[in-house]
């Protein structure tokens, strides 16, 4: 027997109506804020991903050629095939660009809760705004999305200029190790790698940097710089707006990707591998042949988000099934007609048998049995029985849709 590829997964339908439903309210956020749905190609040249991460990256993609010669790859994120896309197709448009998608991506790694081969992300991306308000949009509209997916998750805010302040005191190489401890949060090594470097006070002011969640002790760490008002004024957005956030200046993670802002968020529930979300602040347009491009924007691990759901209930929808006899079928179709144009979820019984047959086999899957005989088509009515109360009684066709649809939860 044939098996799914490994890292990969089938969805039955309770399942995708669960991911179809949360899908549906991070969308519907999204676009209350102004942001309008992309979508890009699923594999794209390999350039695109290798420009910016060198050639190691390669061993955790899917990477072919095709007939063509042209090396191709399937994309493992969506950041640079939107911004490749900016590059394209969007450099004229009015800015800024308020951008989402919802789309898989595949990486070659090593299977595990809440991480597969095939992964799907939601992602938004804000491009051609550069403020400290922008930086909060991001964050503002991350959180509403992670609210409205139903999961309890606790968010991470830093800037990356208080890390680079202190690292700019180590040669690239050192600054990559410290950086590897930090994140980490492997203070001994770390200590004892700087101390081995020449660098022995420093592990203990990065470690009081990470250890702060007050703006003003990070700023007697750090020093001033240029950048202290519009960090300052991120901050107070976010208090401004009643966000609830952790400062962590202590993000050490995408020194070589970010500019400045960035945010994490991590849920409940899923152990080492709770990080849900990340994203910050960015320019990449300039690498795809652009101009430089003050950039924001998040990607939610949306398979980690369904994980960290569990299994909690999501508002179901009124099912009803149809029984007729050979006599009453051209109005059972009409009837039906008439329930899914009102929006219910109508289904015919395909199996021919006996009324009682098919009341029967209705009744595992819906909520009401619609029956339906010679005397219903006559009279132009329908029988509609309650089957989660066992009740019955006879109707016009428009009174049964309205007392089915008065008993939907849309």
């Amino acid at each position: 027997m044939l098996q799914k590829p490994r890292g990969t997964r089938d969805f039955l339908p309770e399942e995708m109506e669960s991911r179809r439903e949360v899908e549906r309210r991070m969308r519907e956020v999204a676009r209350t804020w102004g942001y309008r749905e992309i979508c890009t190609p699923e594999f794209e040249e390999l350039e695109l991903f290798t420009i910016r991460s060198g050639e190691g990256i390669i061993q955790e993609m899917y990477v072919f050629e095709d007939k063509g010669g042209r090396k191709l790859a399937l994309r493992p994120e969506l950041t640079a095939p939107v911004l490749r896309m900016y590059v394209n197709e969007g450099r004229t448009l009015s800015k800024p660009l308020r951008w989402f998608y919802f789309a898989d991506c595949f990486r070659y790694e090593r299977p595990q809760k809440g991480r597969y081969r095939q992964f799907w992300q939601f992602g938004v991306e804000l491009i051609g705004a550069d403020s400290a308000l922008a930086e909060a949009e991001v964050i503002m509209l991350a959180n509403e999305i992670l609210s409205v997916s139903g999961i309890t998750f606790s968010l991470h805010v830093g800037h990356l200029s208080f890390m680079r302040t202190l690292l700019g005191e180590l040669e690239p190489e050192d600054q990559k190790k410290a950086r590897m401890f930090l994140d980490k949060k492997d203070r001994r090594g770390l200590e004892d790698y700087l101390s081995s470097r020449g660098h022995a006070g420093l592990s203990e002011r990065l470690v009081a940097l990470a250890d702060c969640r007050d703006l003003n002790e990070v700023f007697a760490i750090t020093g001033e710089s240029q950048d202290m008002e519009r960090i300052a004024d991120l901050f107070r957005i976010l208090d401004q707006s009643n966000i609830r956030y952790t400062l962590n200046p202590g993000i050490a993670r995408g020194l070589d990707y970010y500019t400045g802002m960035v945010f994490e968020a991590f849920a409940e529930g899923l152990g080492a591998e709770n990080q849900v979300l990340g994203g910050g602040a960015y320019r990449l347009a300039h690498l795809f042949g652009g101009e430089d491009t003050p950039s924001c924007g998040f990607a939610v691990g949306f398979d980690r988000v369904m994980v960290a759901r569990g299994e909690h209930d999501l508002p179901g929808r009124v099912a009803i099934g149809v029984a007729f006899t050979p006599e009453g079928r051209e109005w059972a179709l009409a009837a039906a007609k008439e329930f899914r144009n009102a929006g219910i979820v109508t289904m015919l019984d395909l199996s021919g048998k006996s009324l009682g047959q098919q009341i029967s086999h209705i009744s595992r899957t819906a909520d009401y049995a619609l029956i339906i005989g010679s005397r219903e088509r006559d009279e132009r009515c329908v029988t509609l029985k309650d089957l989660r109360t066992g009740t019955q009684k006879e109707l016009s066709l428009f009174d049964a849709v309205s007392e089915v649809s008065g008993g939907d939860p849309r």
